[in-house]
């Protein structure tokens, strides 16, 4: 395991590196059946979320030949554990597996996945927006094609604003977001701007946010690794901006991300806005249909006006697992569904593409979306897609950086400690599990 940590690590230098998994079997070099053309037989898909099963219809009209069973796999984080389980018994793993696209790499370095570009995917850099894309190489390789991706963007009711008397739209800067906080409680005290526990659910908003302030919270370099969580400029600007709404009571503490009390607070209107990815409008849609016609939504707020700095939350992307065992016919799938005809299925319910074709047609960024008044969202979630976005690293074990964000940092968004406090303590959790799995750690 050793060795293979110093090849994941090797490779900080990409914009997102994720945890290294228990070791499977299989190898980086290992070759397969690349004769799409005569593939068939069954595969077996496990994955989540919306437009799967008509693009697995469309898939299986357009290949009479190969049929596919799917197993709805819950979350992103059930998928993955069901995966490692499957890698860690040798055998059990599906032929085409969804996952995030931070965890990619994860399964990539040990040979738990295959690379693509033995199917010729490497040439399809140019087809996808970089952010993505970037995401899902390993030694300059592809091990994913994307689905979708998640450029931050800023969603807002503007029923509630406009009762607050909030131009969403004049929100430019975080400071004009932390004025138009002010107006929105005072609706009421049941009435926030946003929400934010500090919960597990948070962690991906967390890293998105600190992303876009500039913060490198995480330096990788090789087996060396610098954890700065309090005295980064960036981290900085974003635990002050934040210590600031808690303290002031602006944001709701109480409610976690993708609970019902959030679905509910999305519905009522008492959470007014969400800062997230742009793959969130069919779940406003679902989460909240007695909003409908309420909703707007405009570009991320920006530390200096006149800036147009983005940040990547979530995104999702498919892969082979070494396991297949037909690994023809699952490429096939996957790019049906990443490159070709399928995706423009994904998008058509719902699915933010990552596929330039779709995000540059005029006739997808100009659709009116009645949920959202008719706005062309389209368009400004396009927009975004196309913002630049700083280098940013994610620590080598991050399913375990994930899996403890929320008892670290929690305590702070309920007013037990400060969130600098919280972080500096997470920080010292975080060094303290590198040191464990063998790396240099240095906590500032």
């Amino acid at each position: 395991m050793r060795n293979v940590k110093k090849v994941i690590a090797a490779t900080a230098a990409v914009a997102t590196l994720v945890g290294l998994a228990a070791c499977g079997s299989g190898s980086n070099g290992s070759s397969a059946d690349t004769d799409t053309d005569n593939a068939k037989g069954e595969i077996v898909f496990w994955g989540w979320g919306n437009g799967i099963k008509e693009t697995i219809a469309a898939f299986e009209k357009a290949n009479p030949g190969i049929t596919v069973k799917y197993n709805s796999t819950g979350t992103a984080a059930d998928t993955a554990t069901a995966l490692q389980n499957a890698i860690s018994a040798g055998k059990g793993a599906p032929d085409v597996v969804m996952l995030e696209d931070p965890t990619v790499t994860q399964f990539a370095v040990d040979g738990s996945l295959i690379d693509l570009s033995q199917f010729g995917a490497d040439k399809y850099e140019s087809d996808f927006a970089a952010g993505p894309w970037n995401k899902l190489q390993y030694g300059g390789k592809p091990y994913a094609l994307p689905i979708d991706s998640g450029p931050e963007v800023f969603f807002y009711n503007k029923a509630i604003f406009d009762k607050a008397g909030v131009d969403g739209e004049s929100i430019k800067t975080w400071d004009d977001y932390y004025e138009a906080a002010k107006k929105i409680h005072a609706l009421g005290d049941n009435y926030y701007i946003t929400n934010n526990s500090g919960d597990a659910n948070a962690y991906q908003p967390f890293t998105a946010q600190a992303w876009q302030a500039g913060a490198n919270p995480w330096k990788v370099d090789g087996e060396n690794i610098t954890i700065n969580m309090t005295e980064d400029a960036g981290m900085q600007k974003y635990i002050d901006f934040q210590q600031k709404l808690i303290d002031e009571g602006l944001v709701n503490t109480n409610i976690a991300n993708w609970s019902d009390d959030w679905n509910r607070s999305l519905n009522d209107g008492t959470t007014a806005s969400l800062i997230i990815g742009g793959w969130m409008p069919t779940n406003l849609e679902s989460g909240a249909p007695d909003q409908k016609g309420n909703w707007r939504v405009a570009p991320l707020p920006q530390w200096s006006e006149g800036d147009q700095v983005s940040a990547e939350d979530g995104g999702s992307a498919l892969a082979i697992p070494e396991q297949s065992k037909n690994k023809a016919a699952a490429y096939k799938f996957l790019e049906f569904l990443t490159h070709g005809d399928g995706a423009q299925v994904m998008a058509d319910n719902g699915t933010f593409p990552s596929l330039k074709k779709i995000l540059n047609d005029s006739d997808f960024q100009s659709a009116e979306n009645e949920y959202f008044g008719g706005q062309q969202v389209n368009k400004v979630l396009c927009e975004a897609a196309n913002l630049p976005v700083t280098k940013f690293q994610y620590l080598p074990y991050n399913p375990y950086a994930q899996s403890q964000y929320g008892d670290a940092i929690a305590p702070a968004y309920q007013g037990k400690i400060t969130l600098k406090e919280a972080m500096a303590n997470y920080a010292k959790l975080l060094g303290d599990y590198g040191k464990q799995q063998g790396y240099n750690v240095t906590v500032k």
